[in-house]
């Protein structure tokens, strides 16, 4: 690659032709296996679950399911959002991530949240410098993994300001 050339970073929705590549990147990310019901979501959430390609090469995703609260308004659950490690540090991951708390904004979705293992200091000091707080711990969230506690961290979206 020649000094200064950028390499292009693009997202894509998924779809049932290309649902195989969040399937094979889950596998190499997470250590956790992931149902039907989690991919149904997945592809129910529309333009808030992407890919991510780094020089048309998938690397990354995020995944995310849409929830009705009590009261009848939207909030965001990121279920899943990694990178491949050769291209982390890259910006792929604050791409994904800034696309989902866009389309919030745009959409006057004022809450999104996800869990967080307890010991995964990386994810949780990226989501921190997006705004997100840990407001709940729970025991025992995961079932085959160590530690088996989570964080929940979440960010509250103020509504943007009606221009007068």
């Amino acid at each position: 690659m020649g000094a200064g050339k950028a390499v292009p970073i693009s997202l894509d929705g998924v779809r049932d032709k290309n649902l195989m590549q969040l399937k094979k990147l889950n596998v190499a990310l997470f250590p956790v296996r992931y149902n039907d019901k989690y991919y149904a979501d997945a592809l129910a959430s529309g333009d808030f679950t992407k890919l991510a390609y780094y020089s048309d090469i998938c690397v990354g995703a995020i995944a995310c399911r849409l929830e009705k609260k009590e009261s009848g308004a939207i909030r965001v659950y990121i279920m899943t959002l990694g990178v491949l490690a050769p291209y982390r540090g890259l910006g792929i991951g604050t791409m994904l991530l800034n696309h989902v708390l866009d389309l919030c904004t745009k959409q006057s979705i004022s809450e999104i949240y996800l869990h967080v293992q307890t010991n995964n200091e990386d994810a949780i000091n990226f989501y921190k410098k997006f705004g997100f707080e840990i407001t709940d711990t729970i025991q025992n969230y995961y079932t085959n993994i160590t530690p088996p506690d989570c964080y929940v961290l979440t960010k509250f979206i103020l509504e943007p300001q009606a221009k007068k």
